[in-house]
């Protein structure tokens, strides 16, 4: 998303001094292949892990069961999101879930001896987000703001656990997780363009920013637990 009056407001379009919009090749998911095309190398999702400590209790004498945890997590979630213009020339922003603090309560069901939970979990969580910014265009000067940043989120899922021993379970869980992500921006300035650049035509420069403001994934994670 651009802002180039200045105004504060992400919705304006970068256009050529003929009036032609300037990022007309698109945008797509991923690093660049070239700066001469439009075109990506898809995201992908790197191994994570996690600790945590949490309590467990039964509801009654049913088997219901309820809890809560704490936990700290290296996510290992990275994604790209790359724009290319008619110069020809690419512009891409990177961010990294680099930690998560997340406290989150469970509810589920223990059948039969209890040997086995199947649960829902939901919580808020705090997380650090890592952001990039790269790009083929050698003329414009770019310069980012809040590279690192702490942000609020939620995640929700669910997942089941078998316990092997009295002390020792295995289990999977899966796990949707959602942070707030609006604050990194990148100013574009003149560097050594000429006035009739696209990003200086308004106003003399232009703020980018990406315009997805949520960082959100999926995880598939599988568990080792010591009961005490």
């Amino acid at each position: 998303m651009f802002d180039t009056d200045q105004d504060g407001a992400f919705n304006d379009n970068v256009n050529t001094a003929a009036g032609a919009n300037a990022f007309s090749p698109g945008f797509c998911a991923g690093t660049p292949v070239s700066a001469a095309a439009a075109g990506c190398r898809g995201n992908r999702q790197n191994e994570g892990y996690a600790v945590r400590l949490g309590y467990d209790r039964h509801l009654g004498d049913g088997p219901f069961v309820a809890g809560i945890l704490v936990e700290g997590a290296r996510p290992g979630v990275e994604e790209f999101t790359t724009g290319f213009s008619t110069t020809p020339a690419s512009y891409t922003f990177g961010r990294e879930m680099d930690w998560a603090v997340t406290a989150r309560a469970r509810l589920g069901i223990a059948p039969g001896e209890g040997r086995a939970l199947f649960y829902a979990t939901g919580g808020a969580g705090y997380a650090r987000i890592d952001h990039s910014f790269s790009t083929s265009n050698g003329a414009n000067s770019f310069t980012p703001d809040n590279e690192r940043d702490w942000q609020f989120g939620w995640q929700a899922g669910g997942g089941a656990e078998v316990m092997l021993t009295r002390n020792l379970g295995l289990g999977i869980e899966y796990l949707y997780s959602r942070f707030n992500d609006d604050d990194y921006v990148v100013a574009v300035g003149p560097g050594t363009a000429p006035a009739t650049n696209p990003f200086l035509l308004e106003s003399g420069g232009t703020d980018m920013r990406l315009s997805n403001d949520k960082f959100d994934y999926h995880a598939l994670r599988a568990t080792v637990n010591l009961r005490f």
